[in-house]
């Protein structure tokens, strides 16, 4: 079993959507279930509908699962646990307070060492402990041996015992520290491999402690994604728009087109174009670059000129606001100077808007108006223009330049005859 295990607590990014794409793709490989986590024990950051809006864009990118669950309905599986390793001395109660606690982070600061609790608490007297009226959090005792970790795109990775301090699984209120909830929750789940990002290094030694702790022998492998950098070369952060799952759909770039980039950065795939079904033929994690990848906007804006290239005309009008197969074929012709459903939505909205007639053309524009007007139906393009150039009597450049204005809106684009070819029943409504 392979699980996806965002936060509603944001728009979803797209180092989240490459995370679920990828367990999805393994899980197909494998012919594993995938399990959707939401992973909302973090009350007061919670967004309402997030949960929601994450299972939207899932099905958007056709990354199907066995299961959706809330991590919030195993409280009580993590208290039973944690109460566990209680009475096993695997963990203890500490009474230390949050401002004494600060105290000892900022002098590690000072002296420039790495913070790791002191274990203050570790060994107190069992009727200290007991009679102790205090708020406590409850920390599992920390580890005395090395832990490794053999990643499939890492490789090795060795954490010894002083990397990891006696750390906190229950806060004061009880309820459980993300570290504890997601490994208990993994060892219920049965899961077999962990995908997720680097930034989460840090925690697989804890979560491999814990579920040691608790006596859970199966081993869970690990696959630690790079991170995806910005144009600066910094981690893409909430204020890069495209970061934003949500911000590229509304851009007009095509899921399928977005899943073949994230899958397509830091890989080594057989061809440039795909889509997920064909990348499960020969996705390998251990071909992912250990290095962070660079989100490129262009590359993004060709691999989707590439997917729209691909769709049929009927499907294609549908994304300008029509359901035509002649408007599709329209749209089709734009696909050389446009690399988004939005670009040339804009395109396509220019032909049925009411026209912008510089100043220079306007007195031929109404002659050719009203000659377009009173012509009948031609299917040839040659033969309509023949007609109106002999009703306005217009030549050369007053003639063809705002013709062009008046059939697509602009001065400038495709070949005026092969536009005509799918706008001809629409002239009435084109030319108001």
């Amino acid at each position: 079993m392979l699980r996806f295990a965002p936060s509603p607590t944001g728009d979803m990014h797209i180092g989240n959507l490459r995370v679920a794409i990828f367990n999805y793709i393994v899980s197909k490989q494998r012919n594993e279930g995938l399990i959707i986590r939401i992973e909302d024990t973090d009350k007061e950051r919670n967004i309402e509908g997030k949960d929601k809006e994450i299972l939207e864009i899932l099905d958007l990118f056709g990354i199907e699962y066995s299961q959706v669950m809330y991590q919030s309905e195993n409280v009580r599986f993590h208290t039973a646990m944690a109460l566990q390793l209680l009475v096993e001395m695997k963990a203890f109660n500490c009474f230390c307070s949050t401002e004494w606690l600060d105290k000892k982070r900022d002098e590690a600061k000072n002296s420039k060492t790495a913070y790791r609790y002191d274990d203050a608490c570790a060994s107190l007297p069992h009727e200290l402990v007991i009679d102790n009226e205090n708020p406590f959090t409850v920390r599992i005792r920390k580890p005395l041996e090395a832990i490794i970790v053999k990643d499939h795109i890492k490789g090795e990775i060795k954490f010894e015992p002083n990397d990891i301090d006696s750390f906190i699984i229950m806060r004061q209120d009880k309820t459980p520290m993300y570290n504890f909830a997601c490994a208990v929750d993994d060892m219920l789940s049965d899961i077999s491999l962990v995908i997720r990002g680097e930034d989460h290094v840090s925690n697989t030694p804890k979560q491999i402690l814990i579920r040691e702790a608790l006596g859970y022998s199966k081993n869970i492998e690990y696959a630690h994604l790079p991170i995806i950098l910005n144009d600066d070369g910094k981690k893409m952060s909430k204020r890069d728009d495209a970061s934003s799952v949500k911000w590229l759909l509304e851009e007009g770039f095509l899921p399928s087109a977005i899943a073949n980039y994230l899958i397509l950065i830091g890989n080594k795939p057989p061809k440039e174009i795909f889509n997920i079904k064909e990348a499960i033929e020969w996705f390998s994690l251990e071909n992912i670059s250990k290095s962070p990848a660079r989100f490129d906007i262009n590359m993004l804006k060709h691999v989707n000129k590439e997917h729209l290239k691909m769709l049929d005309a009927k499907e294609l009008s549908r994304y300008v606001g029509f359901a035509d197969v002649e408007i599709g074929e329209l749209a089709k012709i734009y696909l050389e100077e446009i690399s988004t459903t939005k670009e040339l939505k804009s395109k396509i909205k220019l032909i049925f808007s009411q026209k912008e007639i510089l100043d220079e053309l306007k007195e031929s524009a109404d002659i050719l108006t009203k000659a377009i007007k009173s012509a009948p139906y031609f299917d040839e393009y040659d033969d309509f223009k023949n007609y109106i150039m002999k009703e306005s009597g217009l030549k050369g450049k007053n003639f063809f330049r705002p013709l062009r204005v008046l059939l697509t809106g602009s001065e400038h684009g495709p070949d005026i005859a092969l536009v005509y070819k799918y706008i001809k029943n629409y002239i009435g409504e084109i030319v108001k």
